[in-house]
């Protein structure tokens, strides 16, 4: 199949690019071309701004796609743009939601494609939901053959997913695990979450693509394997040959005290609330579908890829100091309540 994805060299993107190479697609990125180290050689890149229609509208002149994949589209103006670009012009086109946007609070801890959406704790998921309408407007109202894909939370091998970090992202984490200092884990560490390897992703994603029952339909993508925050900690500490040191703490409470990292999204909207996707309709479109990289296998491969390159291994300072500021003042809080018992 002629392929167009957009962006094309992200976690989740690079994957499926990569897969698509292998399985003798003839694959395009369209993107700024500022990461092409992440680039399959035999990828044809279509360098351009997305932010400027009238450039790319030139830059695709008389081509014609069997899928396009879109996986940077984040409020509805991005999207509308494609439909304006790709009618007429795609035989599918995929786009990359989120499973944050269903809702929250969770009403119902298993989650289907069927399950409402809606999350007034982040901005980002309700982008994506009414991106989400207005394409299904379109495919409805003008046959705009659009699948929805909505994957959570996912990952490759430059960074490890954790459920409270920085702006510098989870290195941080390990750092602070390696050196036996507390972590920081959500809540009490017993609400169960879901980590999905990018290379499983990709097998689910390539699946859908170029099957005529996926048009008009929303999938979800996930691991099978569901574990709580404080298995997975537990998991990377064990790899690190370190004993975990784990400070459960409020989501609300980080929520109120750290502005910065948007924790009310993220946590409250999103990473705190324990939910069990159901896979089963994506594997009724794409029978092969199997998750296989459990998430020791996976966590296993970041940290060999991260210690080998300390350009992955971003130092941050000033989560560092936040993480012990947390905890500091929460024992203080205890010994207040003690001495005053």
């Amino acid at each position: 199949m002629k392929t167009l994805l957009i962006g094309g060299t992200g976690t989740i993107s690079a994957a499926i690019s990569d897969l698509l190479v292998r399985q003798g697609h003839d694959l395009y990125l369209l993107n700024r071309g500022s990461r092409r180290e992440r680039m399959p050689e035999k990828a044809h890149l279509l360098q351009g701004n997305m932010d400027n229609e009238r450039e790319i509208a030139a830059l695709l002149s008389g081509q014609t796609f069997d899928v396009v994949g879109e996986f940077i589209g984040f409020v509805p103006e991005q999207v509308q743009r494609d439909v304006r670009l790709f009618s007429g012009k795609c035989g599918q086109y995929i786009y990359i939601s989120s499973a944050s946007a269903y809702h929250k609070p969770v009403r119902d801890y298993r989650i289907t494609e069927g399950t409402a959406l809606a999350n007034p704790y982040w901005q980002y998921s309700r982008n994506k939901i009414a991106c989400e309408d207005y394409l299904m407007a379109e495919y409805r109202e003008n046959g705009f053959p659009v699948t929805i894909v909505r994957p959570s939370h996912t990952y490759d091998d430059r960074s490890m997913p954790v459920g409270i970090h920085g702006a510098n992202g989870s290195w941080q984490v390990l750092k602070r695990t390696m050196e036996g200092k507390p972590v920081l884990i959500p809540g009490d560490g017993s609400s169960l979450w879901t980590l999905t390897y990018n290379e499983d992703f990709a097998k689910g994603y390539v699946g859908l693509m170029g099957n005529p029952h996926t048009i008009g339909e929303a999938f979800q993508i996930t691991s099978d394997e569901t574990l709580t925050w404080m298995q997975i900690h537990e998991t990377i500490a064990r790899l690190l040959g370190k004993k975990l040191v784990p400070y459960t703490v409020s989501s609300d409470f980080l929520a109120s005290v750290a502005p910065q990292y948007d924790y009310r999204g993220g946590l409250i909207g999103d990473k705190s609330c324990s939910v069990v996707f159901d896979n089963s309709k994506l594997k009724k479109a794409v029978p092969g579908f199997c998750p296989n990289i459990r998430f020791e296998q996976g966590a296993q491969k970041v940290l060999d890829n991260v210690l080998a390159h300390p350009e992955l291994q971003r130092e941050d300072p000033d989560f560092d100091r936040f993480c012990d500021r947390v905890i500091n003042a929460l024992e203080k809080a205890k010994q207040e309540v003690l001495e005053n018992a």
